[in-house]
């Protein structure tokens, strides 16, 4: 981990209110830029661009040379990790994610103790990272929260509902702790590794942190997400760590009460006086446009935009959206919505 002087990101993760707040936006580099489209057609596949660490470093760089953003995020995806362990894993045009879906037989089999070692690649692609970015901006890396992770495997895609793991996790109590204690000690390593190849910062992506009920959520959410937490700061005392339980609702305040983490992100769902009752004073937040008020812009985005920066002014806050960028997305609407949360228009 690298020094924090000028970091503005990295400080209000820490927990440092500031003049304004830091943005960078989630899926920042990806389908919207067409340097990242023309790229992307010069490989094979999807992995194949997040294990070439001179590509996946140059994509992860692309959107600040293009925009005043505050931090870098590391381009790779949440399926790596069971990439990594054996899973067959897939990415095929308007399919999204597809992976052969584990039994419990295929969950025995799976070891963690490969994970640092198979994602190397990715690992050197933050040191590449680190050293081209400048020394004001924040490196932020990444994996996904062992529950959405372990809903891909179970389920062999994403679903709206996640009943293929919802079910196996009621049916097959046993072999599903197995398979989440692999993820977090999966997790935590993978983690740890980031933090000491030059990631300033951390995020925990709970993408599926829906349909599940507040005892579920509990186990598979909170707790798991508390030991990757400890796991972290008992080889990094201090690591600062951003969790996103994305669609959490009433039950963000456990989240928050429940990992330890340093900072909230924030889906477009969340009202902005909820967060004022509900978390801490002084309890650091990121969020939370809705991505499509950015893909439309003008006027409704501006007035969205200082609403929420009003909204989260009592607490240090770091601008994002709520969700991922769309690949519909003008790029001259995201230099726009930088513009207003700087305070240049």
């Amino acid at each position: 981990m690298s020094s924090n002087d000028g970091k503005l990101l990295l400080r209000t993760v820490r927990g440092e209110r500031q003049d304004r707040p830091p943005i960078w936006i989630m899926r920042q580099a990806g389908r919207y830029l067409p340097e990242y489209r023309e790229l992307r057609a010069s490989v094979s596949g999807f992995l194949e661009l997040c294990y070439t660490p001179s590509l996946a470093a140059e994509v992860t760089l692309q959107p600040l040379r293009r925009f005043d953003l505050d931090a870098a995020i590391l381009f790779s995806d949440i399926l790596v990790i069971p990439d990594a362990l054996g899973q067959k894993v897939g990415f095929e045009a308007g399919e999204g994610p597809l992976l052969t879906p584990l039994d419990e037989a295929a969950i025995a089999r799976l070891s963690p103790d490969v994970i640092v070692e198979r994602l190397a690649p990715v690992l050197e692609t933050i040191e590449r990272v680190r050293a081209g970015l400048a020394s004001d901006r924040t490196l932020i890396g990444f994996c996904g929260s062992p529950w959405t992770v372990a809903t891909y495997m179970l389920g062999g895609r994403g679903s709206s509902d996640q009943a293929a793991a919802r079910l196996f996790a009621l049916r097959h109590s046993e072999a599903f702790a197995a398979l989440i204690d692999i993820l977090i000690r999966a997790s935590t390593a993978y983690l740890v590794a980031q933090l000491k190849a030059g990631a300033d910062v951390v995020q925990l992506f709970e993408s599926w942190a829906q349909n599940l009920d507040e005892r579920a959520f509990d186990e598979y959410v909170v707790g798991s997400t508390r030991r990757i937490v400890e796991g972290i700061r008992a080889e990094i005392p201090g690591a600062p760590i951003i969790g996103f339980p994305r669609a959490a609702a009433a039950l963000l305040p456990r989240y928050v009460a429940g990992t330890g983490v340093d900072l909230v992100g924030l889906d477009q769902a969340v009202p902005l006086g909820f967060v004022k009752g509900a978390l801490p004073p002084n309890f650091p937040v990121q969020g939370n446009l809705d991505p499509l008020r950015l893909a439309v812009g003008g006027d409704q985005m501006a007035r969205r935009a200082e609403e929420i920066i009003a909204g989260f002014g009592d607490r240090p806050h770091v601008f994002n959206l709520g969700h991922g960028i769309i690949p519909e997305t003008p790029v001259e609407h995201v230099a726009a919505l930088i513009e207003i949360v700087k305070g240049r228009r």
